[in-house]
């Protein structure tokens, strides 16, 4: 579940995961730390597009 919610799909991929753990164990809330590798997924993307455009111009 930890490579799903690092897709940059924010909240989406999130709720899957949330989702998905409520299925295996009712008691499971993993919405808030599934948010963390969401948003660092985001943060690193922009990253490599600013890396990747500073290459380019």
């Amino acid at each position: 579940m930890i490579g799903a919610a690092g897709v940059s799909a924010v909240p989406d991929s999130a709720r899957v995961v949330q989702h998905e753990g409520l299925k295996a164990d009712p008691s499971n809330h993993l919405l808030m730390h599934a948010m963390a590798p969401n948003v660092s997924g985001v943060i690193g993307s922009a990253v490599a597009a600013g890396i990747m455009l500073s290459f380019l111009m």
